[in-house]
């Protein structure tokens, strides 16, 4: 084997490491839907819904409610991710629960924000 041929099998190797390490992995989303109740300001009951919503990123909840600064409540998370819900906007005000997949919780728990695992 010619020195030539060592220095491209090198070369090779090392520009397949650098593109592996460039994807980013499927981690970036958890799968699935978030599903939760929240009353219009008509006043009907509605469920609102996110759709593979992004890991680790804050998502303030934003249906139309009744009154300003209304909570959702009953949340289902129907996602591959735990759910940390909040009942203020922007996850603050403390941890209010969190969900595992494929759990959900009554009526009674409110939530104003999420963030996915």
């Amino acid at each position: 084997m010619s020195l030539r041929s060592v220095t491209a099998a090198v070369g090779a190797a090392c520009s397949a490491l650098v593109l592996l390490l460039a994807v980013p992995g499927s981690a970036s989303a958890a799968t699935g839907q978030f599903r939760y109740t929240y009353t219009t300001a008509e006043g009907y009951e509605a469920v609102g819904f996110l759709n593979n919503p992004a890991s680790g990123t804050c998502i303030t909840l934003s249906p139309s409610a009744a009154e300003p600064g209304a909570a959702s409540r009953a949340p289902r998370n129907l996602t591959d991710a735990t759910a940390t819900v909040f009942l203020d906007a922007d996850c603050e005000g403390g941890i209010s629960y969190t969900l595992p997949p494929g759990a959900g919780a009554s009526g009674r728990l409110l939530l104003r924000s999420v963030v996915f695992s």
